[in-house]
C-alpha cells in the first residue's frame, strides 16, 4: 500500500477521513438501540442513516458553486470543526428531533470534507506517489467505514452509545487544530456543472448503464446493511451491540479489492467480464443471508462485500477511462447515482422487512440486483462511445 513513505501531512490527512467516515456509518449498527431507547418505529430509527446520506447524493454537483471561493484548508477546517461540534452535541442530545437534526446537518458537511480531503491528497504528493497516495485514501475511507461501525457496536454494548460519539466528536476538533501543521494548500476540486452538460454525459450510453448499474448495487447494499441489525436482534434479542458491530467486518473485503482491481481485471480479461463476474458473487452472498444463523450470516458479509466492491471499484475506474470531457461531472453524477441509490435503500426496502419479512426483503433486494445485471449486460452488448436516442 506504500505507507514505508507516508508523510506527516498525509497521515493527518488519512486520519481525518478516518473520523470523517466514523461520523457518516457510526450510527448504523447500533439503530435498534437508539430504537430501544427512544421507543421509535421501526421507520424512525432508521432514519439515522437516510438522513445523513441524503445529501450526499445531491451535494457533488452543487458544492461547486456554494464554495467556489474556498480553498481545501478552509473547507476542510471549517467543516472539521463543525462535524466535531456537532458529533460532541449528538452524545449529549436527549431529544430524537434534535439528533435527526444534526445527522442532518452532518450530511451536508461530509461531501464537503471528503472533497477537500481528496483534492488535499493529490495535490501534495509528487506525480511518482500520487497513484499510490490515491490508493491509500480509499483504503481509509474503507477502513473509516468499518471501524465507525466496529467500535460504535463495542463502545455501546459496554459503556452505552453516547462515548463513541464523544470520542469522534473530540477526535474530529483535534483534527481541526492539526490541519494547521499542514504546509501546502490548493484549490478544492468542486464540480460546477451546468444542465446542458449534465444531460449531455447522461446521453452517454455507458454512462448511464453504470450509473444505473451503481445506484441498483449501493441501493441493495445500503438495504442489507441498514436493516441487518435489526433482523440479527430478531433473531437474539440477546445478542450485544459488539457482535453486531463485528458483522460489519466483511466490509474490510473492500479494502483488498480496491487494492487489486487492476489485477481482477485482468483476471477477467476485461471491466465488463469483471462486473459482471462482482454481481454474480453479490447476488450470491446476498442469498446466503437467508440462512439465519450468525456464523453464516457473518461469511456472508464477506462474500456479499467482495461482490459490491469489485463492481464499485471497476466501475469507478470504467467511466473515468472512457470519459473523454467533462470528467469532473462523470464522476460527480456517478456520486450523485451512488448515494441516491443509498439513501433510497436505506429506508424504502424496510416496507417489505415490516411487513413480509426478512426473506421477502432479500428477494427484493435480490429482484434489484437482476435489474443492475440487467444494464451490465446492455453495457456489454452496446457499441462503446454510442450515445442514447
Amino acid at each position: 500500500m506504500g505507507f514505508y513513505n507516508l508523510t506527516k501531512q498525509n497521515a493527518i490527512l488519512y486520519i481525518c477521513t478516518i473520523l470523517v467516515l466514523c461520523t457518516l456509518y457510526g450510527a448504523q449498527p447500533i439503530q435498534p438501540l437508539f430504537q430501544e431507547e427512544f421507543a421509535l418505529n421501526g421507520f424512525q430509527a432508521v432514519i439515522f442513516t437516510t438522513v445523513i446520506m441524503f445529501p450526499l447524493g445531491i451535494a457533488p454537483l452543487f458544492y461547486g458553486y456554494a464554495l467556489e471561493s474556498w480553498s481545501s484548508r478552509q473547507t476542510l477546517r471549517v467543516t472539521l470543526l463543525l462535524l466535531g461540534l456537532l458529533e460532541v452535541c449528538f452524545a449529549f442530545s436527549n431529544s430524537y428531533i434534535v439528533l435527526i437534526a444534526i445527522r442532518a446537518a452532518q450530511g451536508f458537511l461530509i461531501p464537503a470534507a471528503l472533497t477537500s480531503l481528496i483534492s488535499y491528497v493529490s495535490t501534495s504528493s509528487t506525480h511518482e506517489n500520487i497513484q499510490r497516495a490515491l490508493g491509500n485514501y480509499v483504503a481509509m475511507t474503507i477502513m473509516g467505514g468499518f471501524l465507525g461501525r466496529l467500535f460504535s457496536g463495542i463502545l455501546s454494548e459496554y459503556f452505552g452509545w453516547r462515548p463513541f460519539f464523544f470520542l469522534v466528536g473530540v477526535g474530529l476538533l483535534i483534527s481541526f487544530f492539526a490541519i494547521l501543521g499542514v504546509t501546502k494548500d490548493a484549490k478544492a476540486t468542486f464540480v460546477k456543472p451546468t444542465k446542458k452538460e449534465v444531460v449531455n454525459v447522461l446521453k452517454i450510453r455507458h454512462n448511464f448503464f453504470i450509473y444505473a448499474t451503481i445506484f441498483c448495487v449501493f441501493f441493495t447494499f445500503q438495504g442489507v446493511l441498514n436493516f441487518l441489525p435489526f433482523e440479527l436482534k430478531s433473531i437474539n434479542e440477546n445478542l450485544g451491540e459488539s457482535k453486531v458491530g463485528l458483522m460489519y467486518a466483511g466490509y474490510i473485503i473492500g479494502l483488498i479489492t480496491a487494492l487489486n482491481v487492476t489485477r481482477i481485471i485482468g483476471f477477467f480479461k476485461g471491466e465488463r467480464r469483471a462486473m459482471l463476474a462482482g454481481m454474480c458473487i453479490y447476488i450470491a452472498g446476498l442469498g446466503m443471508f437467508n440462512v439465519e444463523d450468525f456464523s453464516v450470516m457473518f461469511g456472508s458479509m464477506f462474500v456479499f462485500c467482495l461482490g459490491m466492491f469489485m463492481v464499485h471499484s471497476i466501475a469507478t475506474g470504467f467511466v473515468n477511462k472512457m470519459a473523454k470531457e467533462h470528467k469532473s461531472i462523470t464522476n460527480g453524477l456517478y456520486l450523485s447515482f451512488y448515494y441516491a441509490g443509498g439513501t433510497l435503500g436505506s429506508f424504502l426496502p424496510g416496507v417489505f422487512y415490516q411487513y413480509l419479512g426478512w426473506h421477502i426483503f432479500l428477494s427484493f433486494l435480490g429482484f434489484v440486483l437482476i435489474c443492475g445485471m440487467g444494464f451490465l449486460i446492455l453495457l456489454k452488448k452496446m457499441p462503446q462511445h454510442q450515445n442514447l436516442v
